[in-house]
């Protein structure tokens, strides 16, 4: 058995579903059930006894004791945070709240369930906790890559609650020895990938007919990573890292900003034209870049393959598409994501930052 915070959210349901599609080993499912959380990501294990799902917080230490203590779980992989730039910046107390409180009173519930093991138990025991890129900070077009080694330099409230909760996991191993394990990922994208950020925003809005929102000049790199493949990264890390270590887990694919949206454009031209039979391209536009935006990203993911063997299995090109395809048989999925709560996000989000003359 294994206890799984988080686990309706983007990351953490695709987890969850290539976990039980890999083995029979049960999984306990806690979310919160925020904006992101969305159950019907998990509806294909309705009714499969390996899948238990129980809303509920991460800071509630009575909830988290409770399932602990019933369940007896070997490991707890930590997927829940608050994760969106964006909304951080709008908001950043539920950052903290979530990301770093939250992850204080689940370290302080695992360590007493942990402490309390048998002998057997407690050397088998995990703790993962799921990170980010985004706590390094930001690098310049010949900066190398982020490695494990590179110092914490978080710009926005998002990346800083992160650090902070990677902190706290850090020091519950070197201070109480907790058997932790940190994984630091670049960009995902894939299925079930809520509709605010970029590349299921693009695909949304070009097929409603809305203009393509892009931050400044579009020029911001990322290393964009497969969410399957994060996936089967992490599978990894917990059957075989070493404990106290970080592993950073990249896709090996740093890109623009512009050029992804150009080539979902491309990919949607190809498997959805528009009936006008103009090319989606014509519908971005250029809108106020939001502060403090970092200009690059790029992970060097070489420990986590050269130490435990672990390489994506999509390139950008083979995952892209497969996103694409998802998200056009997916519709429903997709209408029943957009909640008037984000509408109105989006709306507040993107309103009053339109750059004049600059649709391209």
């Amino acid at each position: 058995m294994i206890l799984v915070t988080g686990g309706a959210g983007f990351i953490g349901s695709n987890f969850v579903l290539d976990w039980l599609a890999q083995n029979d080993e049960p999984v306990v499912n806690l979310d919160k059930l925020t904006y992101a959380g969305n159950l019907e990501n998990l509806r294909s294990l309705d009714g499969d006894k390996r899948h238990l799902f129980v809303h509920g917080d991460i800071g509630d230490r009575d909830l988290v004791t409770r399932l602990l203590t019933e369940h007896k779980p070997r490991a707890v992989l930590n997927f829940a945070a608050e994760s969106h730039v964006d909304r951080s910046i709008l908001g950043p107390a539920e950052f903290v709240q979530t990301n770093v409180v939250g992850t204080l009173n689940l370290l302080e519930s695992v360590r007493a369930y942990w402490s309390d093991l048998p002998a057997e138990d407690l050397a088998a025991f995990r703790f993962l906790h799921v990170s980010t890129d985004e706590v390094y900070g930001t690098l310049s077009a010949t900066d190398p890559a982020f490695a494990e080694t590179n110092r914490y330099e978080p710009n926005s409230p998002y990346s800083a609650s992160k650090a902070a909760s990677d902190h706290l996991v850090r020091a519950w191993h070197h201070t109480y020895g907790l058997p932790v394990l940190t994984t630091n990922c670049s960009n995902n994208y894939g299925p079930y990938h809520f509709p605010e950020k970029l590349i299921p925003l693009i695909i949304v809005n070009a097929l409603a007919g809305k203009a393509l929102p892009i931050y400044g000049d579009g020029q911001q790199i990322r290393d964009w990573l497969y969410v399957k493949d994060h996936c089967s990264a992490i599978r990894r890390v917990l059957e075989a890292g070493t404990l106290g270590e970080t592993y950073n887990v990249g896709g090996w694919n740093e890109q623009a900003n512009l050029d992804i949206v150009h080539t979902v454009c491309a990919l949607l031209d190809e498997l959805r034209p528009r009936a006008d039979g103009k090319a989606y391209k014509d519908q971005i536009t250029f809108v106020k870049d939001r502060p403090g935006h970092d200009r690059r990203y790029a992970i060097d993911a070489r420990k986590l393959e050269r130490e435990l063997g672990w390489k994506p299995a999509e390139t950008f090109e083979t995952g892209i598409r497969k996103t694409v395809e998802w998200y056009l048989a997916n519709a429903e999925w997709v209408a029943h994501v957009q909640s008037g709560a984000y509408r109105a996000w989006v709306d507040r989000q993107y309103t009053g930052r339109q750059a004049e003359g600059a649709s391209a």
